[in-house]
């Protein structure tokens, strides 16, 4: 991909993250899904009208692509978002193997408007016991494990020695 291209990507996040102010009263982000030089899907931020805090620019994009393509892998895809991703959102791109991402703002361009995500990659930075949700492991044992449910019925290219990272990342 040549960086004209590129930035023809990004203008066009841009361009969704102003029209999605403007028209939906939404917030100002917008993602565009690219594989092989062809735009697979756009993403707006839906946080505003669905109430759903999952509804990122970026997470919109990821499952359009994914529902098109039939599949939770993206190897081979390229994100250009108009900010800077956030936590969720770049553990998502993980998870599906897009292993290019692109943005225009960054979370030091956003901090005066609110629209920063540094201080949520801080927290998720320190060490599980330092951070601000209560995270214990307390196994439970039954008759049928799920995970080994799921080794067991699961099949095709999605499932490895890899183990769980194969499906997702």
């Amino acid at each position: 991909m040549n960086d004209e291209d590129s930035q023809d990507y990004l203008s066009m996040a841009v361009d969704l993250a102003l029209q999605n102010v403007r028209e939906h009263g939404g917030r100002p982000f917008g993602a565009v899904l690219v594989r092989n030089g062809a735009v697979l899907a756009t993403g707006v931020n839906d946080t505003v009208a669905t109430h759903d805090p999952s509804a990122h620019a970026e997470m919109q994009a990821i499952r359009v692509a994914s529902q098109l393509l039939h599949s939770p892998r993206l190897d081979g895809c390229v994100i250009y978002a108009s900010g800077h991703p956030c936590p969720m959102c770049l553990a998502v791109m993980h998870l599906t193997g897009i292993r290019e991402v692109y943005f225009a703002y960054s979370n030091k361009d956003g901090e005066p408007f609110g629209l920063s995500t540094a201080s949520l990659y801080e927290e998720m930075a320190k060490p599980l016991p330092q951070q601000s949700i209560a995270m214990e492991h307390r196994p439970v044992h039954s008759a049928d494990h799920p995970y080994a449910l799921w080794k067991r019925r699961s099949d095709g290219p999605l499932h490895t020695a890899k183990g769980a990272m194969a499906e997702f990342g």
